[in-house]
């Protein structure tokens, strides 16, 4: 497979790159995807199982980012609700002590 030479590259520090990587979504995968089956041999194509092996793992990716990001909000619902649970019984305590004094 031949190379070609690609133009108008910058470099970027390895913190910058860590936090451009973390906001590559599903677009700029397809897009990379687009690119390498336009510059590859068509005399020696991608193997189709190494693509959509690719595909899978970044649809399982995807999936694990988005569960994650769902579990941190029922966290923070279940935090509320602790308090909300919380206050409700430091009040039922002074209203028994108060009725009990």
């Amino acid at each position: 497979m031949t190379v070609t030479a690609v133009t108008n590259t910058t470099t970027a520090s390895p913190v910058a790159n860590k936090t451009s990587m973390a906001s590559l979504g599903q677009g700029d995968f397809l897009k990379l995807m687009t690119t390498q089956m336009q510059q590859q041999d068509p005399f020696d194509p991608v193997d189709q199982k190494e693509m959509l092996a690719q595909m899978a793992q970044f649809s399982s990716l995807a999936g694990t980012t988005e569960m994650g990001e769902t579990l941190k909000t029922i966290s923070a619902q279940l935090d509320t609700l602790a308090e909300a649970q919380k206050s409700t019984a430091d009040a039922v305590a002074a209203l028994a002590a108060a009725q009990t004094a």
